[in-house]
């Protein structure tokens, strides 16, 4: 794997970390409002979900492959 290819996973990284932490403080406030949209609310949740999977994906890219 290249240099600027690795660069560029951590720099997509940071980016998905800071929108999963943001989604899941958004998430936290719509909990707790009794008016909540229930739509809005699981789709929010399923974008958290797939976030996720998606920084896993790239840390497991960065991750050096033990048995090569």
């Amino acid at each position: 794997m290249e240099t600027r290819d690795i660069e560029h996973y951590r720099h997509r990284l940071v980016e998905l970390r800071v929108e999963h932490r943001d989604l899941d403080d958004v998430i936290t406030r719509l909990v707790k409002d009794p008016l909540v949209d229930e739509l809005e609310l699981k789709r929010l949740k399923k974008r958290k979900l797939l976030l996720k999977d998606m920084i896993a994906h790239l840390e497991s890219k960065l991750i050096p492959d033990l048995n090569a």
